[in-house]
């Protein structure tokens, strides 16, 4: 891809900032949105042209999506908030997003999606196993998402599906430090670090490598129980306690898929040195 290409970023968060930020470094024109007006300058500051933007509510700024949107990708990063309402804003969000898109120059998108859109199938996941989630849970709100976006063909999506999110200010052992009886002691983690994050989106841009589905989890998946309590003293912090289980209900998500692609290695396989 030219590196005079222009890229959106929707949602300069905790990963979308730093990506921005590298995409900037790597010569491409960026736009970033943000919810927070704060957060404007800082985005500035960074070499990044700001636009503040909401998709939820009544006032949709349609003038700034328009400006936001005029670009060659979007790299759509807005995490779904399915504990407050069940998905349906953001769904309805998306349904703005995809309105808005139709308008403009867009030809591609990268989707940021997550592996909790798969079951607990008690085994090693692929992309392939989405049927699952097809046939179990097809009300699946981010499933339904990810399928606005790779059903249209106005433009082409490849989607990332993360695991577990943790780096930066996002350390692990805050996550259930000092819970007790907590069940799946025995289930795998499925984690990846904001670096590879990072590098994985920039190389799917930077390659061209659209109208895809990668998983993308790091290599290793320790035990629930053996890394949350590392991950919790490392901070000082009481280490969480797991019951002893008869049955345990786990995914351990495989990435060859996304490494064959892209020939990529990751930054940080392990979790356990996460921290």
């Amino acid at each position: 891809m030219g590196e005079n290409q222009v890229i959106s970023v929707l949602g300069c968060g905790w990963l979308g900032l730093p990506l921005a930020e590298q995409l900037v470094r790597s010569g491409y024109t960026v736009k970033g949105s943000t919810t927070s007006p704060e957060k404007l300058e800082l985005l500035q500051q960074k070499g990044i042209e700001p636009y503040l933007l909401n998709l939820s509510g009544e006032n949709q700024q349609i003038h700034s999506i328009n400006q936001f949107l005029e670009a060659d990708v979007l790299v759509l990063n807005i995490p779904p908030k399915l504990r407050s309402d069940g998905g349906k804003g953001y769904l309805q969000q998306m349904h703005t997003l995809v309105k808005a898109l139709l308008e403009s120059s867009i030809t591609r998108i990268l989707f940021v999606s997550s592996t909790s859109v798969y079951q607990d199938l008690n085994r090693i996941v692929t992309e392939e196993d989405i049927s699952f989630t097809d046939e179990l849970e097809p009300d699946n709100m981010l499933l339904q998402a990810e399928r606005l976006f790779q059903e249209r063909e106005d433009f082409v999506t490849t989607i990332v599906r993360f695991g577990g999110l943790v780096g930066g200010d996002r350390h692990p052992g805050r996550f259930l430090a000092g819970k007790k009886h907590l069940p799946n002691g025995d289930a795998p983690v499925n984690m990846i670090h904001l670096d590879d994050c990072v590098a994985i989106l920039s190389r799917i841009i930077e390659q061209d490598k659209w109208g895809q589905v990668y998983n993308a989890c790091a290599d290793s998946h320790p035990l629930r129980k053996d890394f949350f309590p590392k991950a919790a003293e490392n901070l000082g912090l009481a280490p969480p306690e797991f019951d002893d289980m008869k049955e345990t209900r786990f995914k351990l998500i495989k990435s060859q898929k996304m490494k064959d692609d892209l020939a990529y290695v990751f930054l940080h396989p392990d979790p356990m040195f996460f921290f």
